[in-house]
């Protein structure tokens, strides 16, 4: 288990289990993982956690249950793993109400125009912006919102849509139509999802299949005066083309991801139509991943199935 556990989870936690800790500041090895693992029944990893390959696994005959204080376990988990009978869980779940939220709160932010508003307040040329920013302020409610990817994000964003009235449209290839129907949306293709979405939020995983998926061309078809939300990972997104549409400041976007650091000398940090943030959107979640993971073993070991679980054929599509 990591140092630095909260006090009151760590009294849940020793309510059903004998804990060993991780005393130092830095993550384990895999040669130390294998040395410390095999009287272990569950263990508890978080970002940077060494790799439970097939060399740390021979030695944890008794590991039953990992469980993720974070949010993908791609990188520390294998097929290995799953094949052993394994139990995976993250805290994923956690992480993306937090990102939904922030993805509502850029949306409203972009629209109305508040961070231009603050900024124009603190130097002072209010009265200058005041008129254009009044013909340019609109209001979520009602609006057609596009949402480009339907997993744990984009489901948590829809929810929190409903007291706005808003229209729905997603697209996900993975999503069962009886589902999109449960969630009140309607699936459309990606290119009518962005060229009829007034707000348009990006949340789709990483994987090969989601690779440029919005280039040059997707990114023409978005209407003047939209709001562009990015909280997927690099890859999803051209973001050299993305760059060129919003330096003609034809539309909105709240980016809290990029492939790349910015310089910076960057024109991008200094445009008017662009909400920048360095990845942000689910640190307030942080304070509250280890308590998920440690339910997540309760139940486990209560004979109970983990709400969070994740198995290998979940992998190929989750970020």
């Amino acid at each position: 288990m990591p140092a630095g556990i909260h006090p009151g989870v760590e009294e849940r936690l020793a309510s059903f289990a004998e804990v060993t800790r991780n005393e130092g500041d830095a993550n384990l090895t895999e040669a130390e993982l294998a040395e410390r693992i095999g009287d272990v029944d569950g263990c508890i990893i978080s970002r940077g956690s060494a790799k439970f390959t097939r060399e740390v696994l021979e030695g944890a005959g008794r590991l039953r249950i990992i469980g993720h204080a974070g949010g993908t376990v791609r990188p520390y988990v294998t097929d290995e793993v799953f094949q052993r009978g394994i139990v995976v869980t993250n805290a994923a779940s956690e992480i993306a109400l937090s990102v939904a939220e922030f993805a509502l709160a850029s949306a409203i932010n972009c629209l109305r125009g508040i961070p231009l508003n603050i900024e124009a307040m603190r130097a002072g040329r209010e009265r200058e912006l005041r008129g254009r920013s009044r013909e340019a302020a609109e209001d979520l409610g009602g609006q057609r919102v596009g949402v480009v990817g339907v997993g744990n994000v984009g489901r948590r964003f829809i929810g929190l849509l409903r007291p706005f009235e808003a229209e729905v449209l997603v697209y996900d290839p993975y999503l069962p139509r009886e589902r999109a129907d449960q969630l009140g949306v309607k699936p459309v293709p990606l290119r009518e999802l962005l060229s009829e979405s007034r707000v348009i939020l990006v949340s789709v995983a990483s994987i090969p299949a989601t690779r440029g998926l919005i280039g040059a061309g997707e990114l023409r078809l978005i209407q003047d005066g939209a709001v562009f939300i990015n909280v997927s990972h690099a890859g999803v997104i051209d973001e050299k083309a993305l760059f060129e549409e919003l330096r003609t400041g034809r539309f909105r976007a709240a980016l809290d991801v990029l492939g790349e650091r910015l310089p910076p000398e960057s024109d991008l940090r200094r445009l008017e139509n662009v909400l920048l943030t360095p990845h942000i959107a689910g640190s307030a979640s942080n304070r509250r991943l280890l308590g998920v993971v440690v339910e997540d073993l309760r139940l486990f070991f209560s004979g109970k199935e983990p709400r969070n679980r994740i198995t290998g054929d979940m992998l190929k599509y989750l970020a």
